[in-house]
């Protein structure tokens, strides 16, 4: 018997032969494991070019961690929206952009691929019924409040991004009003549209099926074995089989391993994210990528956090604030210790606090309020002169409208008068991981070898994407439907 996982089973992982398969209950040409973005993705894919497709999902219903996100699909290159809005882009721009914020290691193959394909992936997005709404939304935060289809979502413009490559915002997201995130987000209107298609096209979708070991031919992939209601279930793929099960940010002992500073703190949207897909391969011998790399989502609201300075267990500024907020989460989870502050004065607060905000229940009161720099530090508790010489750099160069030590831009940049207050905002982090199984850009799961394992296919967060150091919010769905896209039509192919 394998040992128990973190999530309480003791199901092996290990290969079953498919000589030792006395029965197929189900089998179509191409299975696929996993109904969120990328598993429809590919069903829908795979249905069009003639193949009998059949879903495996491990909940209820369709959706995944997807239809539960805020919904931005990073696009780019010059996507219909962008021109619509008077946005230049070109797929060389959105290349150099994405090669400077997802590093370091990310996948030049992959994103060249990506960026070179991605007006054709959002007019795919469109024709298959995802509606994106003519309106740009420009102001910090996480996601647009209201219905907008197009926001800079990756820290574009801003440092050090704004002077690599040219500005243009690639957060499109699919129109819905009364969004509620984590409830019934912009993905859930992402995803609906797509389900439906796949249905049209004929996909067959099986629910509550615990997708645990793959079946093999010699070194050939053939089919599944799950578990519905405590029974065995065998699922034969006659072409190939595609793998779209999420993340391990909910297996302990996978991030323990690989990505120990998400430990105690998973942020992605569902618990199935398991890595029970990056196992079962794994066990084939299949290649790993980017394993530590993790987004980390930051519990601030970016109308505040522009409007302060972010401030360490040092008393020290440590990102631009203007920045994505994933990457503020980042800096502050991976490289200052979890511990932030936010330093603002009380007109700041006021004005941030009064902002359209998709992310109210962010606005925390300040912890500490004093009237002089000296005074709050003393109370924080931070080592004297630490948080007085910050301040102090800050305003200096604010009184100019400038920020050369961090560059955030200058319509944020106002020196922090008195009364003068400090949010605590340690240990406010949590984050998913990115890293998962070496595909190819036509979505083959590789071998340690670097050859391809004859039937198996994979795409979105149980596979390394475009995404190796940094994050850009739109990536996992972006990355996840693009790819998965191109593993329907290769499992279809086998």
């Amino acid at each position: 018997m394998a040992p128990a996982n973190s999530t309480g089973s003791a199901h092996s992982i290990r290969p079953v032969a498919v000589d030792d398969v006395d029965t197929w209950h189900l089998e179509a040409d191409v299975v696929v494991a996993g109904y969120g973005i990328a598993g429809v993705s590919a069903a829908i894919e795979a249905a069009r070019v003639g193949a009998d497709v059949l879903v495996l999902e491990r909940t209820s219903g369709w959706g995944g961690a997807a239809a539960l996100a805020g919904g931005f699909i990073y696009l780019g290159g010059g996507t219909p929206l962008q021109k619509a809005l008077g946005f230049e882009d070109t797929p060389e721009n959105m290349k150099t952009f994405m090669m400077a914020a997802l590093g370091p290691g990310a996948d030049e193959e992959k994103i060249t691929d990506y960026c070179n394909g991605s007006v054709e992936h959002y007019n795919w997005l469109v024709d298959n019924g995802v509606p994106f709404k003519e309106s740009f939304y420009g102001q910090p935060g996480w996601e647009t409040p209201f219905d907008d289809g197009l926001m800079y979502s990756g820290g574009e413009n801003a440092a050090p991004f704004n002077a690599i490559a040219a500005q243009a915002p690639r957060g499109h997201v699919p129109q819905m009003s009364d969004k509620r995130t984590g409830e019934k987000g912009g993905g859930f209107m992402l995803m609906k549209p797509l389900v439906e298609t796949a249905e049209k096209l004929g996909v067959r979708a099986e629910h509550d099926m615990r997708v645990q070991r793959l079946v093999v031919d010699g070194d050939r992939v053939v089919g599944i074995i799950a578990k519905r209601y405590g029974k065995e279930v065998a699922v034969r793929a006659r072409t190939g089989v595609v793998l779209a099960m999420g993340s391990f940010a909910y297996n302990e002992s996978m991030v323990e391993s690989y990505a120990p500073r998400l430990i105690g703190r998973p942020g992605a949207a569902i618990e199935e994210h398991d890595g029970t897909a990056i196992r079962m391969a794994q066990a084939l011998g299949a290649d790993l990528a980017h394993m530590d790399a993790s987004e980390v989502a930051f519990f601030g609201d970016p109308q505040l956090m522009v409007r302060g300075i972010l401030v360490n267990g040092r008393g020290q500024r440590y990102v631009n604030e203007d920045t994505y907020p994933g990457r503020i989460g980042q800096e502050t989870l991976l490289r200052n210790n979890n511990e932030a502050y936010l330093i603002i004065d009380e007109a700041a607060y006021d004005e941030g606090a009064g902002a359209d905000s998709s992310t109210p229940f962010f606005r925390f009161r300040p912890k500490w309020v004093a009237e002089t720099a000296a005074e709050l530090e003393s109370e924080m508790g931070l080592p004297e002169g630490t948080l007085q010489s910050t301040v102090e750099v800050y305003n200096r160069h604010a009184e100019r409208g400038e920020d050369p030590v961090f560059g955030k831009k200058p319509e944020w940049v106002k020196p922090i008068g008195s009364p003068i207050a400090a949010l605590d905002l340690r240990g406010f982090t949590a984050g998913f991981t990115l890293g998962g199984l070496r595909t190819s850009i036509q979505s083959e799961v590789l071998h340690v070898s670097g050859e391809p394992i004859p039937g198996l296919f994979a795409a979105g967060r149980c596979t390394a994407g475009v995404c190796a150091g940094g994050y850009a919010s739109g990536t996992s769905l972006g990355d996840g439907s693009f790819y998965g896209r191109r593993a329907g039509i290769s499992a279809a192919k086998g």
